[in-house]
C-alpha cells in the first residue's frame, strides 16, 4: 500500500513542478531586467510550494511561530533537517531569504533551474574556496537586507535526532551581526527518511519558529560556541515538542 501511495505522490509531485515551469519562467523573464535580487520568482515559488505541501494527502501539517519572524528584519534562519521534504516545507513560512543549496542539487532536472532563477547560493561542501565564496555572497545579501536561510547540519540526519550544527551560520551572524531565527522541523524523516523513496503516510509535521536570539544574546563571538549553544537549544525543545505531541 505505501507502494501505491508513494507512486501517486510522486506523481502529483513532479506533475505540479513540471505544469508550473513555464509560468515560472515567463514570471523570471518578464522581472528579469528590473529584479536583480529575484524577489519576485522567489516569492512565487513560496507560494508555490505551501499549495504542493497541502495539496498531499498523506500528512498533515501543523506550522507554529510564524509571526515570531519580525517583518523588515534580517535574518540567519537555521533549521534542523530530516528529509528533503524539508526544502518544501520551510518554504511554506513565506520568508524573504536566499537558499544556501549543495552544488548537487543544481544538476536535477526542472528544481536546479528553478534554484538558477532564483538565484540562490550554491556551496561545494568539498571546496574550500566554494565556501569562502558562499559566506561571501551570504554576507552581501544580508546587508541587504535579505535573510539567509541554511541547514547548519549540512546534511539529513539519519536517526531524526540534531546532529553537529556547522559554524558557517554561525559566522555569518556574528560578521553581519543579525539575529538568529531557529526553525524546529519534526516529522518529516518519518515520511521520507533520508535515501527513501517509499512515503510513509498518516503522520503530523510539525513546524515551529523559535523566538529570534538577537546579537546581545549570542553570549559569544565565536561562531563554534554559537553552534553548540544552539545546537543545545534546538535539541532541547525539540524533545519539549515531542512530549507535547506524543500520544497519552
Amino acid at each position: 500500500m505505501d507502494i501505491l501511495k508513494s507512486i501517486i505522490v510522486w506523481i502529483i509531485g513532479i506533475c505540479f513542478v513540471i505544469a508550473t515551469f513555464p509560468f515560472n519562467l515567463i514570471v523570471w523573464l518578464l522581472t528579469l531586467p528590473f529584479d536583480r535580487e529575484r524577489v519576485v520568482i522567489h516569492w512565487f515559488l513560496m507560494y508555490e510550494s505551501t499549495v504542493l505541501s497541502f495539496l498531499m494527502p498523506i500528512w498533515k501539517i501543523y506550522i507554529e511561530g510564524r509571526k515570531k519572524a519580525v517583518k523588515g528584519t534580517t535574518y540567519v534562519i537555521i533549521s534542523n533537517h530530516q528529509s528533503i521534504l524539508d526544502i518544501l516545507l520551510i518554504n511554506c513560512l513565506r520568508y524573504k531569504f536566499k537558499w544556501i543549496s549543495k552544488i548537487e542539487n543544481f544538476d536535477v532536472p526542472v528544481v536546479g533551474w528553478y534554484l538558477k532563477m532564483a538565484e540562490y547560493i550554491i556551496i561545494d561542501r568539498g571546496n574550500e574556496e566554494s565556501k569562502i565564496e558562499m559566506l561571501e555572497k551570504s554576507y552581501n545579501f544580508l546587508k541587504k537586507g535579505i535573510s539567509i536561510m541554511i541547514f547548519p547540519e549540512g546534511t539529513r540526519s539519519l536517526n531524526n535526532e540534531i546532529g553537529f550544527f556547522k559554524r558557517g551560520a554561525f559566522q555569518l551572524a556574528l560578521q553581519a551581526k543579525v539575529p538568529i531565527l531557529p526553525v524546529l522541523l519534526d516529522g518529516t524523516g518519518g515520511i521520507l527518511p533520508k535515501h527513501g523513496l517509499i512515503f510513509g503516510s498518516g503522520h503530523q509535521i510539525l513546524i515551529k519558529v523559535l523566538d529570534p536570539i538577537n546579537p546581545a544574546e549570542f553570549g559569544t563571538d565565536n561562531p563554534d560556541s554559537l553552534a553548540l549553544k544552539l545546537s543545545l537549544l534546538m535539541t532541547s525543545r525539540l524533545n519539549e515538542l515531542r512530549v507535547q505531541n506524543s500520544p497519552l
